[in-house]
């Protein structure tokens, strides 16, 4: 069962019989929410309706929002308060940037479960590392405020200063941490310090990539997803 609609401009869909518990499912840079159903298929079997939305500059998404904490933080929480007016039990599957966006926006709310795949967990150190690829320095950047790079990210001076003030936390007591071991993107010492200073459980597919996608790493993943809700 899939349902669609918008919650003011942000699309929004449910997956699932009516349910007392949902999932609240947000995807990573280029997903969308449709991502949503593959997990709805290991979820709603379980009891759970699994919602999610469109992160701006993706999937539906038309109404010139950017894919910035001071745009997506809001709408997150958003989405959370129409969640609380309607389920006694709320959950959270975050993937990469998604994570670290949920870690924000989240850190308040009573949540029951909380599943991270490939976690963005130190962002302040992601954006200097591609400062250090694009040859800009800290003193550029506060001056011009935002740089186009040539591999197609944008530099901002708020949005490192923003990751700065508010650094990563788990919001849930019961967070577990699915983890490629070939993951370029986040370091494995990075995700080690996350992890131990935040008492999640960490799961490694040996090989596995940042992005998980191929036959063997989305069957990791849904065994992954299946223990978390067994």
């Amino acid at each position: 069962m899939k349902r669609e609609f918008m919650l003011g401009s942000v699309p929004v869909v449910i997956y699932g019989e009516e349910s007392a518990r949902v999932f609240l499912f947000v995807h990573g840079l280029h997903g969308c929410k449709e991502e949503a159903a593959r997990f709805a298929a290991v979820a709603v079997p379980r009891g759970w309706q699994v919602l999610a939305m469109d992160l701006p500059e993706h999937g539906g998404r038309k109404d010139g929002k950017r894919l910035v904490p001071w745009d997506v933080i809001p709408e997150l929480q958003s989405v959370l308060r129409y969640a609380g007016g309607r389920y006694a039990t709320i959950a959270v599957h975050a993937t990469s940037i998604g994570a670290w966006f949920s870690m924000h926006a989240f850190a308040d709310a009573r949540i029951e479960k909380c599943l991270f795949v490939s976690p963005l967990v130190d962002m302040p150190a992601m954006i200097r590392g591609m400062m250090v690829a694009a040859g800009v320095d800290r003193a550029r950047l506060k001056r011009e405020k935002e740089i186009q790079t040539d591999f197609g990210q944008t530099l901002s001076w708020d949005y490192l200063c923003f990751a700065e003030a508010h650094p990563a936390r788990a919001f849930c007591p019961d967070t577990a941490v699915l983890y490629g071991g070939a993951d370029t993107t986040v370091p494995r010492a990075t995700i080690d310090r996350f992890v131990a200073d935040n008492e999640c459980r960490l799961t490694v597919l040996p090989g596995g990539e940042h992005w998980f996608h191929t036959e063997a790493q989305l069957a990791a993943l849904r065994a992954f997803e299946a223990e978390a809700l067994s």
